[in-house]
């Protein structure tokens, strides 16, 4: 299992390098519209990405809102397209729709056509579920979703085996900020920027990838005693290596 945790906050350059040296793995992040306080930015993912955190996108546009059926699921997926799209995720990458509340089994249907719904509306992307552990387990048996995020939350102490995501604690304070506790099984769906430059270099002819990966060598000299860019710009080289069948460093 790998540490991670979900915030509100939007994490600075030294706050996402403080949770990356204290051994977090992964930071799940809101997608939102602009001018909210809780939204990811493109800017900020790629200040995770150069601390050498993962990202796991979350699309919460209210508590309830995968209660009210398929046309608010068509509603919603739409913008976290369009968050998604914004913000730089890369497609192949997993958004997760949000069940924040109690459920029963009467919501059981209505919450299965908001989710098919929402994945019907964001091409490219796996869909996900945050939620209690009844809801998470009804939406895996039913297939409505590929990946589920468990919260201990309304779970009256259940839990699924192999969630992809575990949060385990709640409205904790770490680093002066507010965040959740969450593990995960290392399948979560997670992205970096990165990512999105190794599937391009896929398409580069491979003199183009030996000059980028020499220009990257003298970038990371010129980082001296900045390690978050110092990883990130390592992990690049390396992402350049495999695309054209090239050893790592």
């Amino acid at each position: 299992m790998s540490k991670g945790f979900d915030c509100a906050t939007p994490l600075t350059a030294s706050l996402a390098d403080l949770f990356s040296s204290q051994g977090f793995k992964f930071v799940c992040r809101y997608l939102a519209p602009a001018g909210s306080w809780k939204r990811l930015t493109a800017g900020e993912a790629k200040t995770i990405s150069y601390a050498g955190l993962y990202i796991v996108s979350v699309f919460e546009r209210g508590a309830a809102n995968a209660l009210m059926g398929a046309a608010q699921g068509l509603e919603d997926g739409a913008l976290a397209l369009q968050y998604a799209r914004e913000v730089g995720q890369p497609e192949g990458s997993v958004i997760y729709a949000a069940v924040d509340t109690d459920v029963n089994a009467s919501q059981y249907d209505a919450i299965e056509a908001y989710m098919r719904a929402f994945d019907s509306q964001i091409e490219g992307y796996e869909l996900g579920a945050y939620g209690e552990y009844e809801a998470c387990k009804m939406l895996r048996d039913r297939g409505a979703v590929s990946k589920v995020w468990q919260t201990y939350a309304w779970s009256k102490g259940a839990k699924m085996s192999e969630p992809n995501l575990y949060q385990f604690e709640n409205d904790v304070r770490v680093n002066d900020i507010g965040i959740d506790r969450d593990e995960s099984n290392g399948d979560a769906g997670g992205w970096k920027v990165d990512m999105a430059i190794r599937k391009e270099a896929l398409s580069i002819d491979p003199g183009a990838v030996n000059f980028i990966i020499d220009a990257l060598k003298y970038y990371y000299d010129e980082m001296e005693g900045q390690p978050g860019i110092q990883t990130y710009t390592h992990d690049c080289a390396n992402a350049l290596r495999r695309a054209v069948g090239r050893p790592e460093e």
